[in-house]
């Protein structure tokens, strides 16, 4: 029977049943932690000779490691990005990787995205200090802006991005714009959502909200130039990708008060120890926790069981990240 490497902290803790399955799948089962940033001879050698690996966000897994790890044949992606996996040389040396797209991830990380639009427009964090600090009086100065009627911007409407309009739409009454070259024409019809330009999104938007994958494209895409050209006393949400926003830049445009609060769930280094948006007052910082709920982790951790149950059974896992694989040799002869 094959062996599998648990990478992830969070995964099982909410679906015994996915653990369970998976035992019944796998010879041996560790569980380990990849740091972000390791070396490569690190994450080798906690991979050893697994055939299968579930990813939480560290690593990342790299070409080099996949070539010297000759026995893995599936990488499962415990979360939507793939920023730590090398997708394009895995399907070079035939090995699957899936991730947890469509398992219903999008309603946690939208509903997260929602609470801190809320949260810095009221300043809730600022607000709760206050009152444990015995500085009743200061409440005052904690004058929030309402979300019904102002525009939204959303960059990327994927599955999440789409989410995030439903809900602000119906459920707060706000005008969605959105920036997303590679979505049809009809899903912004749709949604009753109006395409625009990146710079049209930044200059006209009360609210951005950040729903894209890291990608090189995307890396920096919010540069200093860029957040220049945001409109003033903007809030800035971002679930996605840290190094998607010049952190600096943010920090500066925050402390001006050209940006009026930032909502952070991702950096660009994870844990944040030098980001300077640590030093913000006007920010709420979360610990990358998005699709962190219990519905969202048990669907995930039973699409993941799912997913590798197929693949050791021969069949195709349903939510394959690099679906051209199954076009070249699979690593797993039983599938080729």
């Amino acid at each position: 029977m094959p062996k599998l490497v648990i990478a992830s902290a969070s995964y099982g803790i909410h679906a015994r049943e996915a653990l369970e399955r998976l035992t019944k799948i796998f010879d041996e089962i560790r569980r380990t932690v990849f740091r972000t940033g390791m070396r490569e001879e690190e994450v080798l050698r906690e991979i050893g000779d697994a055939d299968a690996v579930i990813l939480g966000g560290g690593g990342p897994i790299t070409r080099g490691v996949m070539e010297k790890a000759s026995n893995l044949k599936i990488i499962a992606r415990h979360g939507i990005g793939l920023d730590n996996v090398d997708v394009e040389a895995a399907t070079e040396l035939g090995i699957v990787v899936t991730y947890c797209r469509h398992t219903g991830e999008e309603i946690s990380v939208a509903e997260h995205a929602i609470a801190l639009m809320l949260a810095c427009a009221r300043r809730l964090v600022e607000a709760d200090k206050c009152v444990r600090e015995g500085r009743w009086r200061d409440r005052v100065k904690l004058v929030g802006v309402e979300l019904r009627g102002k525009v939204l911007g959303i960059i990327g409407l994927g599955a999440i991005g789409r989410e995030v309009a439903k809900i602000a739409s119906k459920g707060l009454g706000m005008k969605i714009l959105a920036y997303d070259p590679y979505v049809p024409d009809r899903v912004f019809k749709e949604l009753g959502v109006e395409k625009v330009g990146l710079d049209e999104l930044l200059e006209k938007s009360d609210v951005i909200t950040i729903h894209a994958p890291l990608t090189p494209e995307t890396r920096g895409m919010l540069s200093r130039e860029r957040l220049a050209r945001v409109k003033p006393g903007a809030i800035l949400v971002n679930t996605a990708r840290g190094a998607i926003v010049d952190e600096e830049a943010l920090y500066e445009m925050v402390v001006k008060g050209r940006i009026f609060y930032a909502g952070i769930d991702v950096f660009s280094e994870e844990p944040p120890v030098r980001s300077p948006l640590r030093k913000l007052e006007r920010a709420i910082l979360t610990p990358h926790i998005a699709a962190f709920t219990r519905e969202g982790l048990y669907r995930m951790d039973m699409a993941i069981a799912e997913d590798l149950a197929r693949f050791f059974r021969g069949e195709r896992p349903l939510h394959v990240a690099n679906p051209e694989v199954f076009e070249r040799r699979v690593r797993a002869s039983w599938l080729c």
